[in-house]
């Protein structure tokens, strides 16, 4: 499950990403990605590595937090961006590949 927050001022905004595994196995290597509904630019980020291509946008794990804990553990990123026009929430999201629920 993926939990996104986002604090937005208008043109710009932070966002606050919480990954939470529930199955009975850890997951190594994450990777989560998802696709900005508008034209949403990330101009910083922090606890993951971000690549974005147009509107697609790819987290990685850091060094440090390679491996999401089995039966609850959590994994938490966040990054910066701007855009103009509006800032709609992503509406799904990938982990590793697989679907995963947005909540």
């Amino acid at each position: 499950m993926v939990t996104y927050r986002v604090n937005d001022w208008g043109s710009g905004f932070t966002a606050d990403v919480t990954i939470t595994n529930r199955s009975s196995a850890p997951v190594s290597r994450w990777r989560l990605q998802w696709t900005f509904g508008g034209n949403q630019k990330i101009t910083g980020y922090w606890n993951s590595v971000i690549t974005q291509s147009g509107q697609q946008v790819t987290a990685s794990n850091a060094d440090w937090n390679a491996t999401i804990g089995a039966n609850g553990g959590t994994a938490n990123f966040g990054f910066q961006g701007s855009y103009s026009g509006s800032n709609p929430l992503p509406t799904s999201f990938t982990l590793n590949g697989t679907a995963c629920t947005a909540g």
